[in-house]
C-alpha cells in the first residue's frame, strides 16, 4: 500500500466527544465495527449512516438498528431520480443511459420505500436529497425537484430532520425549502455555500454542516461562511470516504478523522477546541433527535 492509499494516522482525541454528521460507512474499506471503534478513540462516539438509493438507505437503517451509536438518514440522491426516471446515470459521461428507463413510476414505487423507512424510529432523517446540477444536466432537473419536493414532505410528516444536498444549486434549494416549507429541523450537507448565503440560512433557522473541504487552501468561502454561521447552527461531518482533511487530502476519509475538522473550525471562530466540540455535539443531537 502506497503512502497515498495509506489511512492517515489517528488525531489526538477531542476532550469533548462529537458525533460524525455525515457519513457513508458502507462506501468505507473497513468493517462497520472498525469504523466506530476507531472513531471513538479518538471521541468522535455518534455517526449519522446516511442513504443514497434504495440499497443504501435500507442498509443505513438496518445498520443503524444494530449499533447504538448509529442513527440513519434515508433518501435517493439528487442524481439518483434522473437515473430512475430517465434510465441514465447523470454523470455525462459514456455510462450514460446503461440502465433502462423506468419513468414516474418508478420513481413513486421509490419514494414509497423511502417513505417506509422515514418511519422507523432508528431512522433519524430523511435525506441527503436536495438539487445537483454539477452531474445532471437540465434534462433531469425536473426529476430532481419532483424527488426533492417528495423528500421534504416525507420529512415533515414523519418528523424527521431533512439533509440537503446542494451542489451548484444554491438559488433553486432555497427557493424549494421556501415554496414547499421546510421541516423543523433541515440540515445542508457539506455546506458549500458563501457567507452571504450562510446568512439566509441562519435566519431560517437552518443547520449547516461543515465537512473536511473547510481546510482546503481554496475554501476561504467557506470559511467565511463558518465565520458568521451562529455558532448554534453549525454541525460537523467528513463525508467520508470523500472530503479527507488537509493535510491528509487524497487519502481515504472516515469517522475518526472529524477531529482535524473540528480542530480547523475552532481556529475559524477563534474559540478553544473544547467548545468547538461542546457546541457540535450538542447541536447534533438537537438537529437529528437523538
Amino acid at each position: 500500500m502506497s503512502a497515498k492509499d495509506a489511512p492517515p494516522p489517528l488525531p489526538e482525541p477531542l476532550p469533548v466527544a462529537v458525533a460524525d454528521s455525515h457519513t457513508h460507512l458502507d462506501m468505507q474499506s473497513t468493517t462497520v465495527e472498525e469504523a466506530l471503534a476507531k472513531a471513538a478513540l479518538v471521541g468522535v462516539e455518534t455517526v449519522v449512516q446516511v442513504g443514497c438509493d434504495l440499497k443504501g438507505s435500507q442498509w443505513a437503517a438496518e445498520t443503524a438498528e444494530r449499533y447504538a451509536s448509529v442513527h440513519a438518514a434515508v433518501a435517493l440522491h439528487p442524481n439518483e431520480a434522473p437515473r430512475i426516471v430517465l434510465g441514465d446515470s447523470g454523470d455525462g459521461g459514456p455510462r450514460q443511459r446503461v440502465r433502462e428507463a423506468g419513468g414516474e413510476a418508478a420513481l413513486d414505487d421509490a419514494l414509497a420505500e423511502i417513505d417506509r423507512l422515514a418511519a422507523l424510529p432508528h431512522v433519524k432523517a430523511v435525506g441527503e436529497t436536495g438539487l445537483d446540477y454539477f452531474r445532471t444536466g437540465p434534462e433531469g432537473k425536473e426529476a430532481q425537484e419532483r424527488s426533492f419536493r417528495a423528500h421534504v414532505e416525507i420529512a415533515k410528516r414523519h418528523g424527521k430532520a431533512l439533509v440537503i444536498h446542494d451542489r451548484e444549486a444554491h438559488e433553486d434549494v432555497l427557493r424549494v425549502l421556501a415554496e414547499e416549507g421546510a421541516p423543523e429541523r433541515t440540515v445542508f450537507h457539506c455546506y458549500s455555500g458563501d457567507a452571504e448565503m450562510a446568512r439566509v440560512c441562519a435566519e431560517r433557522g437552518y443547520f449547516m454542516s461543515f465537512a473536511g473541504n473547510v481546510t482546503f487552501k481554496n475554501a476561504q468561502p467557506l470559511r467565511d461562511a463558518l465565520a458568521v454561521a451562529p455558532l448554534e447552527l453549525v454541525l460537523v461531518e467528513t463525508d467520508a470516504p470523500f472530503l479527507t482533511p488537509a493535510p491528509y487530502r487524497g487519502r481515504p476519509n472516515a469517522p475518526y478523522l472529524v477531529p482535524v475538522t473540528v480542530r480547523a473550525m475552532a481556529a475559524v471562530r477563534g474559540i478553544g477546541e473544547e467548545a468547538m466540540a461542546t457546541a457540535l455535539a450538542e447541536n447534533t443531537a438537537r438537529a437529528f433527535d437523538y
